[in-house]
């Protein structure tokens, strides 16, 4: 058995639209949440994830907080929640 601590805080962002969070020891690093973002926000982190591989991190000043990332992530390493209207 490895020794290898997994973590599962979450990485939060936020904008005035809502809130953007990230598992890192849930994302592997595959990009399809990269590939498939209509606003191409969404861009690789100088910190790695589970595998040792980098993880994502969205550019909030872009992020619409669409949700499409969250929908595509194969690992639920992704949530998104949109700010209540006023």
């Amino acid at each position: 058995m490895s020794d290898k601590k997994v973590e599962f805080e979450c990485a939060t962002y936020k904008n005035d639209r809502g809130l953007w969070a990230t598992f890192p020891g849930l994302c592997k690093g595959c990009g399809l949440c990269i590939e498939k973002c209509p606003e191409k926000c969404i861009a690789w982190s100088t910190e790695l994830g589970v595998y040792g591989t980098p993880r994502v991190e969205p550019k909030m000043d872009q992020c619409i907080i669409c949700g499409i990332c969250e929908t595509v992530c194969p690992d639920c390493a992704i949530t998104v929640k949109r700010a209540p209207k006023k």
